[in-house]
């Protein structure tokens, strides 16, 4: 059968190159990268790749302390100082993960989410401002001669490098905030039947769930304010005259975006928007003998994959050992990415390591099942790969990604705070003998 959405690997870099090739020599083009780290680089890298096999130079530029973000031999990689240590960086971005799995009131989780974004308006922040006051490096952007800046607009210091260097900007996302990609391209944006971010609507909208639909954006307004309120500052600061959040994201020629309508909903686009969700699928590799000894050993049962993505690395005891309690009741071979203590009560189907080949295994025929935190980059390639889903989303647009897949027919969603051992060893048997789930992850959409 032929497995899931396959992105053909030359549209990841299509925005990109329809602005190169506008230049006099287009054979060989400079692109400055602007990343956001974490999960959102993680496809972004790909996009380099592919550029770099086109012919064009990418420069990407990063804070020295950070994530994800190491030099490889298809792009240069430039750094600059900011003012804390990898253990405070961190320890800010890091430090809350455990409250992903406590049970809280509404209003101490609220404030807790709060402060979790605060965390993030400020590492990125002063970030881009330390990027900004750095006159040598600036000059030595402007005297490189870039062609193209590639920027995530989540976070926004990219469309103000690219304003302030006069140089084209395409946007490299999955999501933006505040339905700023709405009004940057000055898109329609009808509320009846677009659900919007976070909410967990789908298109088929209840009257109740449309007046959420409307009352939600309001709802977030204060927070919207505060994690884009200080790029507009400092770009004002920056060209000496009033300059909006609206006239940063308006700046960007090309947006791509990193959907499909395989998994989301009917929604107007405009001329200068590509979709090009799944392109971190299309690399995949062979296995290590080290991961092909585990496979060969499930025999005919197979393997179920499991990772709640790089920023989990500690779930609290009692949680994981209802995890480990589930993990051991099936026939599969679990092989879960964790760094976390060991359970003792881990079976010995379940085998835990720092770090596993994520696509190269969801595209293995022996893949049963995949538990994820239903972060885009992992859904996408549960569906490129045909295999279902038992998703237990953890934070921001998780919520979003596992409603779409379960309307779909694609996975089932576990509530994290309140699943039981039986609840996953319910869900896990549910889409591994359910042969409809594996179709419907599969099947175009």
């Amino acid at each position: 059968m032929a497995r899931g959405l396959q992105v053909p690997l030359p549209r990841l870099a299509t925005g990109v190159l329809l602005l190169l090739s506008v230049q006099p020599w287009a054979e060989s083009g400079k692109v400055l990268v602007v990343p956001t780290d974490g999960s959102h680089w993680l496809s972004m890298r790909e996009a380099l790749r592919e550029l770099h096999a086109r012919g064009h130079q990418a420069v990407a530029l990063t804070p020295e302390v950070n994530m994800h973000i190491k030099e490889e031999n298809f792009f240069t990689l430039t750094t600059y100082a900011i003012s804390w240590t990898q253990d405070e960086f961190d320890r800010l971005l890091l430090g809350h993960t455990q409250s992903f799995f406590e049970t809280e009131h509404l209003l101490k989780r609220y404030s807790r989410s709060v402060a979790i974004m605060n965390n993030v308006s400020l590492v990125l922040h002063r970030s881009c401002v330390e990027l900004l006051h750095n006159e040598a490096l600036i000059r030595h952007l402007n005297a490189t001669s870039f062609d193209v800046v590639l920027t995530d607009p989540f976070h926004l210091c990219g469309a103000v490098v690219a304003k302030y260097l006069s140089i084209p900007a395409v946007f490299f996302l999955r999501n933006i905030p505040c339905d700023l990609d709405f009004k940057g391209t000055q898109c329609p944006n009808p509320y009846s039947y677009i659900p919007k971010y976070l909410t967990t609507n789908s298109d088929h909208m209840t009257f109740l769930q449309r007046v959420k639909n409307m009352l939600y954006p309001l709802a977030l307004s204060y927070l919207c304010h505060a994690l884009s309120a200080p790029y507009a500052s400092l770009a004002s600061e920056l060209f000496q005259r009033e300059v909006s959040v609206v006239d940063l994201v308006s700046h960007a020629s090309v947006w791509l975006f990193r959907r499909d309508f395989v998994m989301d909903y009917p929604r107007p686009i405009m001329p200068n928007m590509v979709f090009i969700g799944g392109i971190n699928c299309a690399n995949r590799k062979p296995l290590s003998q080290e991961f092909e000894a585990y496979i060969n050993a499930s025999g005919e049962h197979g393997i179920v994959v499991f990772s709640l993505g790089s920023m989990v690395s500690e779930i609290p005891e009692k949680k994981a050992m209802a995890i480990a309690d589930a993990l051991g009741k099936i026939p599969q071979t679990v092989l879960w990415r964790y760094t976390g203590t060991r359970p003792s009560n881990l079976a010995n189907n379940t085998i835990l390591v720092k770090w596993l080949p994520q696509n190269d295994l969801l595209g293995h025929p022996m893949t049963r099942a995949f538990i994820t935190h239903a972060g885009s980059h992992g859904v996408y390639e549960s569906i490129c790969n045909g295999v279902p889903m038992v998703m237990m989303p953890l934070f921001g647009d998780q919520m979003d990604n596992a409603k779409r897949m379960e309307t779909k027919g694609a996975g089932v969603t576990l509530n994290v705070l309140e699943m039981t051992s039986e609840d996953l060893e319910n869900a896990l048997k549910a889409v591994i003998n359910d042969k409809r789930k594996k179709q419907q992850s599969g099947r175009q959409m």
